[in-house]
């Protein structure tokens, strides 16, 4: 039993199997709910009801109109998702000793975590979705601004990557004496119950919502605790994804997300196909491109994707705090940019929806989608094997720095 515990709650799983399982899971979430797994769409609502709460009128911004404000973050299916990321991660994290409340040594990073979420937020939601909505849940609904999505996201964290690299962001650095106190025995001898005593209640909260015939509600609540968990234990960030690329060669998170999407891409046909569902499609538009840019930028900057952010918190880093609020900012910046100061005119009305499964049936989609995704997977291993030590360093070079 000891043994069980250890391998579920003291080690990380393989990304692969937690990407594949959040491929299926959000596969099976679209063919009940008739909607995708995404977390930014909330964080814009959240913005908008802070703005109510301040007295801001906001029923006349299109944005907010667009992605309906309708009832609380706690009446929301969206709203459930994301709140049942924190609370699984957190469980996870709970059982596994993990919790430490960490402050970062430069106070700078702060700030820094701050404007990265802002212009992470900004991004994702001018692009209609992060890197889930138009990224890993995206690709699956064959909707071709995702795919505008990634690569846009590619070149945003190669530039990112290039920014914090730089001398005035990294500042001076912190040295401190000694080596970190190890976690005390009381520390790892209480996380374990809390954690258990929160999954209790929080399985309580499902078990309520299905009861009072609040059946999305709850299934929203289970599938968020169920990616939360997935996301901690595997440790997924897309931001790892493709900075490592950059700075040092590793694609392990790469290759996990192209294979959780190509898992997610078939079980995803096969629902739309029996139940007859027609699959979300968003705006590919200079939007999304400009978006994308701007999103791998900002995920740089702050140090994590949403997904990233989302369990770091729930380990108490606390650097990942200013990200959230950076986040639900950068969100809501671009919600009153909308119309306000004329984006949509300008960047999103020349687009339009295209769906692959429109333009090129369900066969021809899906072969084109998992040609691309073999493509990127076959990309990033060339990659790992020939940049291992990042751009700029081949395999088997040996460079002086002077």
């Amino acid at each position: 039993m000891k043994q069980v515990y250890d391998k579920v709650f003291n080690r990380y799983w393989s990304p692969y199997l937690a990407m594949a399982l959040a491929g299926i899971l959000s596969a099976v979430y679209f063919g009940i709910t008739g909607t995708v797994w995404a977390v930014t769409g909330e964080f814009t609502r959240l913005g908008g009801h802070l703005l109510e709460w301040s007295g801001v009128d906001i029923s006349d911004w299109a944005y907010f109109q667009l992605i309906h404000m309708n009832g609380t973050t706690f009446t929301r299916t969206d709203g459930w998702i994301v709140w049942g990321m924190f609370i699984g991660a957190l469980i996870m994290i709970l059982l596994s000793n993990s919790f430490k409340i960490r402050v970062p040594r430069q106070k700078r990073r702060l700030l820094q975590g701050l404007a990265g979420g802002f212009v992470a937020g900004f991004g994702a939601r001018l692009a209609l979705g992060c890197n889930l909505a138009a990224f890993f849940t995206g690709v699956p609904q064959f909707s071709l601004h995702s795919w505008i999505f990634i690569a846009a996201t590619a070149i945003g964290t190669y530039l990112g990557t290039k920014l914090v690299n730089t001398s005035w962001w990294k500042g001076k650095p912190t040295l401190l004496k000694g080596n970190a106190a190890a976690p005390s025995a009381a520390r790892k001898k209480i996380q374990p119950y809390v954690g258990a005593v929160l999954a209790l209640a929080y399985a309580a909260l499902i078990v309520y919502f299905y009861a009072a015939g609040k059946t999305m509600l709850g299934t929203a609540a289970l599938f968020g605790a169920a990616f939360g968990i997935l996301i901690e234990r595997g440790q997924i960030c897309f931001t790892s994804a493709f900075r490592d690329l950059w700075i040092s060669g590793r694609a392990a998170m790469t290759k996990a997300i192209f294979v959780g999407m190509a898992v997610s891409s078939v079980a995803t046909l096969i629902i739309i196909l029996v139940n007859g569902m027609d699959p979300i499609t968003k705006i590919a538009a200079p939007s999304t491109l400009i978006g994308g840019i701007l999103f791998g930028i900002g995920i740089v900057m702050a140090g994590g994707c949403e997904t990233g952010m989302m369990y770091r918190l729930m380990e108490g880093q606390v650097v990942f705090l200013p990200v959230f609020i950076g986040n639900i900012a950068g969100a809501t910046a671009l919600a009153y940019a909308w119309d306000h100061l004329g984006i949509f005119n300008a960047i999103v009305k020349p687009g339009k929806p295209i769906n692959l499964i429109t333009a090129m049936g369900p066969t021809g989609a899906i072969i084109l989608t998992l040609a691309l995704l073999a493509v990127g997977f076959g990309i990033a291993v060339y990659w790992q094997k020939n940049y291992r030590f990042g751009i700029g360093f081949k395999k088997g070079e040996t460079k002086h720095v002077h």
